[in-house]
């Protein structure tokens, strides 16, 4: 029996005695929204077919088994959940460096700003404010645009309106520029938008399509000059021991998919869809306000003690602010330029 039972140990596939795994990656949007769609999903079934189908990742979306996004970095932290899609801003405070690609007329274009990102966060982040996660990627959504329900073409038309905002520093930037910040869920704008709750939102075009923003305002403002008003700080994260536990060969696989490229291609695909969220509004046509690269400077200075606070508080807490600042700005130009 002892032959037997060895005989068919060895005979046995790599598969059947190879180590197998299931992860489960838990996010805050519909699964057919653009980052779950063309981000996740396909870095998941690279994830599987490279593995040969021993790593199999589920994915629940919409925070389907339970909380709330600022609870996601803690339930992957916790290992409730091997992976999460995961907002820092969210709890303000706990990741006080990624503020710095939120900062106000910061980021170019998503994926050269992603690539930014992930510098910054090898640099000063990994070992520091994320020394309890496993970070797979780092990255900001396209320019950030203010839809509003009636024409923002300069910071008076702002004056006292109640926006959206999806972090402290774009509370920050609101309150700066004479608006009345709201803090609010982004499932719960739509809503807030339909019953005048606020007059406005700030979101990317890519997820003003997701949320029919443009068949609730019929306002929406650009801005020119190659920079945009803000943007948001995004990772992927995983469960730090449950990312130790893996066998060398699958931690191999994850390490090959994660990183700067992966943090770009996320930052790539969320704003490319940008697109059809600005076809939306003009099909319906609405009124697309688009500032001029002069218009806009002004808007950069009444912005800048947003800048000079945040840099203060940084100070603060033992780190260089203004080296950040810039080193952000470098890296953000050298990206943009290649």
């Amino acid at each position: 029996m002892a032959t037997l039972v060895t005989a068919a140990w060895v005979s046995a596939p790599p598969a059947a005695i190879a180590q197998e795994v299931t992860l489960r990656l838990h996010q805050f949007l519909s699964a057919q929204s653009n980052v779950p769609r063309y981000a996740i999903d396909p870095w998941i079934e690279k994830i599987e077919q490279q593995s040969d189908g021993r790593i199999r990742i589920e994915h629940f979306a919409s925070m389907s088994l339970g909380g709330t996004v600022p609870q996601l970095m803690d339930q992957v932290k916790d290992g409730t959940v091997d992976i999460v899609w995961g907002v820092p801003g969210s709890t303000p405070g706990r990741f006080p460096t990624t503020e710095l690609f939120e900062l106000p007329f910061m980021m170019t274009d998503a994926e050269s700003t992603s690539r930014a990102f992930w510098d910054v966060f090898e640099d000063h982040m990994r070992d520091t404010e994320f020394k309890d996660w496993h970070v797979l990627a780092t990255w900001v959504h396209g320019p950030g645009i203010i839809h509003s329900s009636k024409p923002v073409k300069t910071m008076d038309d702002l004056r006292g309106v109640s926006v959206r905002a999806p972090t402290r520093i774009v509370n920050a930037l609101l309150n700066e520029l004479g608006a009345t910040p709201v803090g609010l869920p982004i499932p719960e704008v739509p809503q807030a938008l339909s019953l005048g709750v606020i007059g406005g939102t700030v979101l990317p075009w890519e997820s003003s399509a997701s949320l029919r923003v443009p068949e609730l305002v019929r306002n929406h403002t650009e801005f020119g000059g190659g920079k945009a008003l803000y943007t948001t700080s995004m990772v992927l994260a995983m469960n730090k021991d449950r990312y130790e536990s893996l066998p060398d060969d699958l931690k191999k696989i994850i390490d090959e998919n994660s990183g700067q490229d992966l943090s770009a291609e996320f930052g790539r695909v969320q704003q490319h869809y940008d697109a059809p969220g600005r076809e939306m509004a003009v099909n319906a046509g609405n009124n697309i306000i688009t500032l001029s690269a002069e218009e806009a400077d002004q808007w950069v200075a009444a912005a800048e003690p947003v800048v000079d606070n945040w840099i203060k508080e940084m100070d603060a807490l033992g780190l260089d602010g203004r080296g950040l600042v810039d080193q952000a700005h470098e890296l953000i130009e050298r990206y943009t330029q290649d």
